[in-house]
């Protein structure tokens, strides 16, 4: 089990180990990854990034079954949880070098149909990626056991009479001890505090999540639409006065990959889902379990509504600052004083003049096209005073216009920065080009 802290590289370290056993000529056959559906394009992208010589194959979507006779041509094939029962046949008929179980802790219910059918996979090596390895009781413990080296700790029924019964109801300390050297040989964990010398002060992380069904079809419908209307207005008026209609455009799609619901239309409101939101809220609370301070930055108000909402259903503390806040000292004392783990700003209120040393994480909810901004809100968290490392997570939704513009941000600045101007000073320099790039369809689904 691979048990670092978040934000430690536990996808990376997995990926260089991969590669690693292919180079030395002991991965003959692929390695599988069981991924939660949210971080499974986050292993594509980190394998691009990081190891471009394996071979990625990716089993999602409803093209997959297509893929399935490529299985043995590849390195690294990536599945979900959720597909595991489904694509059960065609995923045992494999023999792999390693299985590797991403959030591993989504076995922790070991007669869950994902659990029987990891069990049932022949890999010669198998590994465990998770932060939280016991989040409730010593049987999730046992049961990721119990897939890594079955027997170890006996069976569901001797482990409880063994170790949970005495640890968790008589408070144990011998038998604690024993179940600590027991497992310690195959658990590695490194926290943020242990490794934070070795650490950059600032850490960037990009999380891509990957937008499906309905929230898939809202976007593409709003973007035909949007892109009809802005080429439309440039005929007519003009790239130079056509500013206000773009911006109009542009903020519908960036609504819809935040969440439908801050699209005001008839049509929006149908829809329930929201890929992004599920991804913070799966991210959250292991950043909580591990004692993270957390800034969550958004340009919409509605939306740090809709993220409080989630926050009080998931039993997380959070304080709030908005430009309706009358008293902006009180919500960032309790937040300095450790009396919530979770503050949410928005960023024209919260982005200057706050000094909230006390986070080490900042999360940008929605990407601002003016890096600058962007950068001025980590400065919150990253500044004089702070005693520790700070990671910052961007959230990104694969393939739309959030993406479009950050990989933009990176190529051209100066355009990045023209493109959310609100001063109303100097022309957008943007071109139709770059319009007509940002309006691009999503990939075809994977």
């Amino acid at each position: 089990i691979l048990a670092d802290d978040m934000g430690l590289g536990k996808t990376v370290q997995a990926l260089a180990h991969v590669l690693l056993e292919k180079e030395q000529g002991r991965a003959d056959r692929p390695s599988l990854v069981v991924a939660p559906t949210s971080l499974m394009f986050n292993w594509r992208h980190e394998a691009e990034r990081f190891t471009p010589s394996l071979k990625v194959l990716v089993l999602h979507g409803p093209q997959r079954h297509k893929r399935f006779a490529d299985i043995a041509n590849h390195d690294l094939i990536l599945t979900t949880y959720p597909l595991l029962s489904r694509d059960k046949e065609p995923l045992l008929a494999h023999a792999y070098h390693l299985l590797i179980l991403d959030e591993a802790q989504v076995i922790k219910n070991p007669r869950a149909q994902a659990s029987r059918v990891v069990r049932d996979i022949d890999a010669r090596h198998r590994l465990c990626l998770t932060g939280t390895p016991l989040e409730n009781h010593l049987g999730e413990l046992w049961s990721l056991f119990d897939f890594l080296l079955p027997g170890l700790l006996g069976d569901s029924k001797q482990f409880r009479r063994h170790f949970r019964t005495p640890i968790e109801k008589h408070a144990d300390e011998i038998t604690a001890q024993r179940l600590s050297r027991r497992i310690r040989p195959f658990l590695l964990r490194r926290t943020k505090q242990q490794v934070a010398t070795e650490l950059p002060p600032k850490t960037e992380i990009i999380q891509t999540v990957v937008l499906e069904g309905k929230q898939r079809e809202l976007y593409e419908t709003v973007r035909l639409a949007m892109h009809r209307r802005v080429r439309e207005e440039i005929e007519r008026q003009g790239m130079g006065r056509s500013h206000i209609v773009v911006l109009d455009a542009l903020l519908k799609l960036r609504q819809v990959c935040c969440d439908p619901r801050l699209v005001k239309m008839a049509s929006a409101q149908k829809v329930k889902q929201s890929a992004k939101l599920a991804m913070l809220m799966a991210l959250l609370p292991e950043m909580v379990e591990e004692g993270r301070r957390i800034l969550i930055f958004s340009q919409f108000t509605t939306m740090l509504g809709l993220i409080e909402n989630e926050l009080k259903n998931a039993d997380i503390n959070y304080v709030k600052l908005t430009g309706q806040t009358r008293d902006r000292a009180k919500p960032v004392q309790q937040f300095q004083a450790g009396k919530a783990p979770v503050f949410l700003i928005s960023l024209k209120a919260g982005g200057v003049g706050l000094n909230l040393t006390r986070a080490d994480t900042v999360i940008h909810y929605d990407p601002w096209w003016n890096p600058a901004v962007e950068r001025q809100a980590t400065d919150r968290a990253h500044r004089i005073g702070q005693q520790q490392a700070v990671f910052v997570y961007k959230l990104l939704c694969e393939g739309t216009l959030e993406e479009k513009i950050h990989a933009m941000q990176q190529r051209k600045q100066v355009l990045a920065d023209s493109l959310y101007q609100s001063d109303g000073g100097n022309a957008p320099q943007w071109d139709e080009q770059s319009l007509d790039a940002l309006f691009g369809p999503l990939d075809a689904a994977e």
